[in-house]
């Protein structure tokens, strides 16, 4: 076979793009565990070195822009993606980029707006959780924050669903707000999408805290999408597989708990 030819049978490709977690418990390396557990290819751009262990991050170090756009006109160049899934962003001057590569493609794209790590370090350097709202938000298939990111990014919301509104409004087509962080008994999830009611799973809380569930559900529900799967079917597939990996998650570390990701 010629090395020029991709045969039909190859996998969905998806093009991935977050920080590098050394301790492998999310970013790029959930992102690469998340799509293969799906079936579907994981091309990695990373955006962002990080100093962090299981417990909490302590530097980021942006990619400079210029190498970012680089390797993903490379990687363009080498096939045909899918969907996209980006995560943590290193600075503001990533994000047109971004928002033009996905213009460009018109694949679904799945953004998990990662702001603040789970030990509490800031993430978002000024102005960059601005020009996600601005400028990446409307190009935007899915966005997946958690409960403290949706009040974040909708300051003025008095409840999640009117915070869920205000980004839909932004021009995404559908917000997946998680429960995992909130108070409540059970986690639940709710789907906002514009023209349609609010719909929510519920899912049993595990006891054990963990770095990197929303790396983890972000890809997966952009490698089902990759695959075909309709987008609510998508979210729905790729929350039960995440909570079967949260289910057999691992301890690595002396912080939080590393999700199981290679199981079915």
């Amino acid at each position: 076979m010629s090395t020029d030819s991709i045969p039909a049978s190859a996998p969905a490709r998806v093009l991935c793009l977050s920080g590098h977690d050394p301790g492998g418990g999310a970013g790029i390396h959930a992102d690469i565990e998340a799509v293969a557990a799906q079936g579907a290819h994981a091309l990695t751009v990373i955006t962002a070195l990080t100093v962090q262990d299981t417990r909490n991050v302590r530097r980021v170090a942006p990619v400079p822009v210029t190498l970012m756009v680089e390797q993903i006109e490379a990687l363009l160049a080498d096939g045909a993606i899918a969907a996209l899934k980006i995560g943590l962003l290193g600075a503001v001057d990533q994000i047109a980029p971004l928002a033009s590569l996905a213009a460009r493609l018109r694949v679904p794209v799945v953004l998990d707006p990662v702001l603040r790590a789970g030990g509490g370090a800031e993430l978002a350097e000024s102005g960059l959780q601005q020009a996600l709202l601005d400028v990446l938000l409307p190009r935007v298939s899915l966005l997946t924050p958690n409960a403290a990111e949706a009040r974040r990014l909708a300051p003025q919301a008095a409840t999640l669903e009117q915070a869920a509104r205000t980004l839909l409004a932004s021009g995404c087509g559908g917000v997946l707000i998680t429960g995992g962080d909130e108070p409540d008994g059970a986690v639940i999830n709710t789907l906002h999408r514009p023209d349609s009611a609010p719909r929510s799973w519920t899912w049993p809380r595990l006891p054990e805290t963990f770095h990197g569930a929303g790396c983890t559900l972000a890809a997966a529900v952009a490698a089902r999408l990759a695959c075909g799967d309709a987008p609510e079917q998508a979210v729905e597939i790729a929350q039960a597989w995440t909570q079967r990996a949260l289910a057999r998650a691992r301890t690595v570390g002396r912080g939080r708990r590393i999700p199981g990701r290679s199981g079915p």
